[in-house]
């Protein structure tokens, strides 16, 4: 299958409206063809500054616009951020994820971060960090840090984001996204299911991400927990089977890329995640918490793959690396 950038909405909604079985089958097909069925990609995430965030975004318990009983703490210290990456190494996650609840991050920030980059790259894990918006030089100076992935999800459609988020715009995250790739860092972009948008706009999400000049290399695919305290903490929750939809629907369109179990998978049962499995998914965040809402632990993860038979994936060397084992060979 051939990578395409010029997805349609109405090939999308094609996709989306099949029955379930032959989405799942097709995708299955294509996840084979792209990748080990059997690997998944294990993250960690770590919250380094949690709460009193600016940004007013509704599904947010670290946003300062609401009161979620969320107790905030200042930035964490690098020597305890690299004890935590080190716990993550050893229990087998291959990439550690560092989250700051920040607008953007500010300059006198970027000295911690950049330490923190380079401390926890020199672990041997891949790198990645969620800080807000950045501006082009921010970008390229945490690329020449070392990170590997910045994470920026466009959350929903370009029609729904207003509904959920007034503080920045859909224009403003795909800028972001335009100085990460520019520096030369891989992209880290999905969005959440289960804010209240109807179908259309989960197309509308999968869509924006396929056609952007380079689809990200991973797609989180987040279920919205709602959390006492913010605007959608009475919301609808989402059918199961409409997430797993729009995971197989997102493996279709952007075939290389890792497709991402993240926030709200310690709601699902060992069967739930197997059909995620099925449909593409093959990546996840491990651990007990995702920045501030509950994860499935590492206990239940190791005995799920020992269920299904899956196996962690290895953390992967950037190019930079290769180079210089190379030169050190010649």
């Amino acid at each position: 299958m051939t990578t395409r950038n010029d997805w349609t909405r109405e090939e999308i909604q094609h996709l989306y409206e099949q029955p379930f079985m032959d989405l799942v089958f097709k995708a299955q097909q294509i996840h084979r063809e792209y990748f080990d069925a059997n690997v998944i990609q294990v993250s960690t995430l770590l919250s380094i500054k949690t709460g009193k965030c600016p940004e007013d975004c509704k599904y947010c318990s670290q946003s300062a616009h609401y009161d979620s009983k969320l107790e905030a703490e200042k930035r964490i210290a690098v020597d305890k951020v690299i004890s935590e990456a080190k716990d993550a190494l050893e229990s087998g996650s291959s990439r550690f994820c560092m989250g700051a609840a920040w607008r953007n991050p500010h300059e006198r920030d970027m000295p911690y971060v950049l330490e923190m980059v380079r401390e926890v790259k020199a672990l041997g894990l891949e790198t990645c960090m969620t800080l807000g918006m950045l501006n082009q030089s921010q970008a390229e100076r945490l690329h020449e840090a070392g990170l590997d992935y910045y994470n920026h999800n466009l959350d929903t459609s370009r029609e729904y984001y207003s509904h959920i988020i007034s503080t920045r715009t859909f224009d403003d995250r795909l800028d972001t996204l335009d100085h990460v790739r520019s520096a030369g860092m891989k992209v880290c972009s999905g969005g959440i299911v289960g804010l209240g948008e109807n179908r259309n706009d989960r197309v509308g999400l999968l869509q924006e991400l396929a056609t952007l000049p380079m689809h990200p290399e991973s797609v989180p695919i987040n279920m919205l927990v709602p959390i006492e305290g913010t605007p959608l903490a009475e919301v609808e929750k989402l059918d199961v089977i409409e997430w797993i939809r729009t995971i197989a629907v997102a493996r279709i369109i952007m075939p290389n890329s890792y497709i991402r179990l993240s926030a709200g998978r310690e709601s699902l049962s060992d069967s739930d995640q197997a059909l995620a499995f099925m449909a593409g998914a093959n990546s996840l965040f491990s651990g007990e918490k995702l920045l501030t809402t509950p994860n499935a632990g590492e206990g239940k993860d190791k005995q799920l793959f020992q269920k299904l038979g899956l196996v962690p994936e290895r953390a992967k060397p950037t190019v930079s690396e290769l180079s210089v084992d190379a030169m050190a060979m010649a």
